[in-house]
């Protein structure tokens, strides 16, 4: 899986959570560089977010924070299981949390377009 290349992909969500933020139109643009995968996000009920995330074989150890269109900063992370589709695009799976009183909890899975 050392491999994997995330630079100049987007991906859109397949699934999320009901207390997830993000919906399919958010569209995610991520880079790479070595073990550092970024991305910025923004579309549906976000205005902009940034993922700053470390490569680790077939995982991402990931941070996220966002504003969202209620004026909302939110931040979380998550750890995202990769896989690839027949199609060999890259099928991301997060078990991801939000920091701060709630601590809500979630599953998403996004697809490379």
């Amino acid at each position: 899986m050392n491999d994997i290349n995330f630079n100049n992909k987007t991906f859109s969500l397949v699934v999320n959570s009901e207390n997830g933020q993000v919906n399919s139109e958010t569209v995610f643009e991520y880079k790479q560089n070595g073990d550092l995968v970024t991305a910025d996000y923004h579309g549906g009920s976000i205005v902009y977010g940034k993922i700053i995330a470390k490569l680790n074989g077939a995982q991402l150890d990931m941070l996220y924070q966002c504003l969202t269109t209620a004026d909302e900063l939110k931040a979380g992370r998550a750890i995202a299981d990769i896989s690839f589709t027949e199609q060999h695009k890259i099928k991301l799976r997060l078990n991801w949390e939000w920091l701060g009183d709630k601590n809500e909890k979630g599953v998403s899975e996004y697809l490379e377009n």
